[in-house]
C-alpha cells in the first residue's frame, strides 16, 4: 500500500473539517468555511504538483469534493430558495469516504441535508406567501412544516445510508466470492502444472534411459561389424593361398607337353 504524504494527510484533515462544518447550521457571519475551502484549493494544487502525489482516482475524488464545497458556498449566497435548490441539484458530491471512520461519503450526506434544507425553505416561502390568516397562524404552519421536513429528511437520509450499507455488504460478499474462486482456480492451475512437471520429468528420464540403451546397442553393432569384416578377410586370404598352392602342385604334377 502506498504511504500517505504529510501534505495529503493535512489535506484530508482539513477536508474532513470542512465537510463537518458544511453539515452544521451556520450563521451569516460564519466566514471560516470559505477560508478553509480556499486553503483546500491551494493544497490540492500543491498535491497535483507533488512528487509523491496520490493515485489519479484519489485526486479525482479530492477535486470533486473541493468543487462540491465551492458550489455549496456559492449556492448559499443566493437569495431565493428556488435558486438555491436548483443550484444544489447540479452539485456532484464525492463518491468515497474521506476518512476511515466514515461509513459513507460525508459530502453525500451534506448534499442530502442541503437539498432537504432548500426544500424546506421553498415550502416555508410558499406557505408564507399564500397565508392570509395572520402572523401567528403562519408561524405555526412554518414550524409544523419545518418539523415535518426535518423528519422526512431524516427518514430519507436513513434510507439512503441503509441503501449504501446494503450495497457495500453486497460488494464485500461479491469480492469475497471472487477471491475464493481465484484461490480455487490458482490451486487447480498449480496442481495441473505440478502434474505436467512430473510427466515432463518422467519423459526426460525415459529419454535418458533410451539414449543409454541406444548408445550401448550402437557400440555392440560396431564391434560386431568389425568382427565380421576381420573373419571375411582371413577367409579370402586362406582361399587365395590355397589356390596358389594348388596351381603350383598342378604345374609340378602335370609338366608342359612338348
Amino acid at each position: 500500500m502506498a504511504t500517505t504524504s504529510r501534505l495529503e494527510t493535512n489535506f484530508i484533515r482539513l477536508l474532513s473539517r470542512c465537510e463537518s462544518m458544511a453539515s452544521e447550521k451556520r450563521g451569516d457571519t460564519e466566514w471560516r468555511l470559505e477560508k478553509y475551502v480556499s486553503a483546500l484549493e491551494e493544497m490540492l494544487a500543491a498535491l497535483k504538483k507533488s512528487t509523491s502525489k496520490p493515485v489519479p482516482e484519489a485526486l479525482t475524488d479530492y477535486t470533486r469534493k473541493v468543487e462540491f464545497l465551492k458550489g455549496l458556498l456559492e449556492a448559499e449566497k443566493l437569495t431565493s430558495p428556488t435558486e438555491k435548490a436548483l443550484a444544489n441539484q447540479f452539485l456532484a458530491p464525492g463518491r468515497t469516504p474521506t476518512t476511515g471512520k466514515e461509513r459513507t461519503s460525508a459530502s453525500k450526506t451534506v448534499h442530502l441535508q442541503t437539498k432537504a434544507r432548500c426544500t424546506g425553505e421553498m415550502r416555508n416561502e410558499l406557505l408564507g406567501t399564500t397565508s392570509n390568516t395572520g402572523a401567528a397562524d403562519g408561524e405555526l404552519r412554518n414550524r409544523r412544516g419545518t418539523a415535518l421536513e426535518e423528519r422526512q429528511s431524516a427518514t430519507e437520509l436513513d434510507t439512503v445510508l441503509q441503501h449504501h450499507h446494503n450495497i457495500q455488504e453486497k460488494l464485500a460478499e461479491e469480492m469475497l466470492s471472487l477471491a475464493r474462486n481465484l484461490k480455487n482456480n490458482s490451486l487447480a492451475a498449480q496442481n495441473v502444472i505440478k502434474l505436467d512437471n512430473q510427466t515432463l520429468t518422467q519423459s526426460m528420464r525415459m529419454a535418458d534411459v533410451n539414449f543409454e540403451k541406444l548408445k550401448t546397442e550402437s557400440e555392440r553393432l560396431e564391434q560386431h561389424t568389425k568382427k565380421s569384416v576381420n573373419w571375411l578377410l582371413w577367409i579370402m586370404l586362406i582361399v587365395v593361398c590355397f589356390i596358389f598352392i594348388s596351381m603350383i602342385l598342378f604345374i609340378r604334377i602335370f609338366p608342359r607337353l612338348r
